[in-house]
């Protein structure tokens, strides 16, 4: 599926409530294995929970018992050796989607083999219509949902760090829409187990004080400003039990957790181009003076981007190299 056809899935989805389309794991562009298991010489899905046969794991390691119920996905580079400790990106769909979908849209595994590092595939929980969700914020998009994704996120990180050599200085959470909104939730409440989370259209918690990371988190939030789903501006999704704060007031609130110094976001030269489908280098970008080593805070607005953009060929790239620089000190 292309890259175009994928935005337009997703735009139409975000918009009409539809049912996630399903895509073939193939179709994101590099072998995909279940549950976290390395595969074997004919590349088949292991069954979750399996110890390898071979790399770091404890041999008397068990995976936590959530996986049993919600299995994921994880792209092994096949430049992937247990000698060498690589990054982790977690990768979290948006709301109605799966994580193949989007990784066919943001085109992340194939950034994964070129770059070797491993990338892993949660799911959200499914609602009664078949679309996927994250239990993020009170502002999108669960509707009171009794659902512990922190804790799941939190397993599926532990279960990859247990089977694999992972930088543990390098995990990454990169989310869209929903999945946005869960990449801060995590970094609130497991702020030591993840370096930097990129945010795209999503928002961190209206009320700052639900917010309590336990040390620096680097952030980006990347937000289009013609984002009719998700409101550049703060407002209410149709899931959502509460406000989510602007994009600028989210980027307000990390800067106040990590503590950095200035006193309002300062630009940076060089804009960026992120979206096919907007004229010139449409993504400026703004950062928090003063922030501490491992706690960088950055706004980057699309002027003219929308909720579901063509993005263009170095959207992940971008994205990958900016989470590298911004390792755990």
């Amino acid at each position: 599926m292309s890259r175009a056809a994928t935005a337009l899935l997703l735009l139409c989805a975000a918009c009409s409530g539809a049912p996630p389309v399903d895509v073939d794991s193939q179709d994101a562009g590099a072998p995909v294995v279940d549950g976290g298991e390395p595969p074997d010489a004919g590349n088949e899905p292991q069954d979750a929970g399996e110890p390898p046969d071979a790399g770091p794991a404890d041999a008397g390691y068990l995976p936590p018992a959530v996986l049993a119920e919600r299995p994921y996905k994880l792209v092994v580079p096949v430049g992937y050796s247990p000698a060498t400790p690589v990054p982790l990106v977690v990768l979290l769909h948006g709301f109605g989607f799966t994580s193949a979908l989007q990784d066919a849209w943001f085109g992340f595994s194939d950034e994964a083999q070129a770059r070797t590092f491993l990338l892993a595939f949660p799911e959200g929980t499914s609602t009664l219509t078949g679309q996927q969700f994250w239990n993020a914020t009170d502002g999108c998009c669960a509707a009171g949902a009794d659902v512990d994704d922190v804790g799941y996120l939190a397993a599926v990180i532990a279960d990859v760090k247990a089977k694999y050599a992972v930088d543990g200085r390098k995990v990454f959470l990169v989310g869209h829409s929903n999945g946005g909104f869960m990449a801060h939730a995590y970094a609130c409440a497991r702020a030591e187990e993840v370096a930097a989370v990129v945010s795209f259209a999503g928002a961190t918690w209206a009320d700052a004080a639900r917010c309590t990371p336990s040390r620096p988190v680097s952030v980006v939030q990347l937000h289009g400003t013609l984002d009719a789903v998700v409101l550049y501006g703060g407002g209410f999704a149709p899931r959502g039990t509460g406000p989510y704060p602007s994009a600028s007031q989210t980027v307000s609130t990390w800067a106040e957790k990590n503590g950095c110094t200035g006193a309002q976001l300062q630009p940076l030269g060089g804009n960026l181009d992120l979206a096919v489908d907007v004229l010139l280098d449409e993504t400026s970008r703004e950062a928090w003076p003063g922030c501490p080593a491992g706690g960088a805070v950055e706004l980057w607005t699309a002027w003219g981007m929308s909720h579901a953009p063509l993005v263009s060929s170095s959207f992940a790239s971008t994205l990958v190299s900016w989470l590298f620089a911004h390792a755990r000190p």
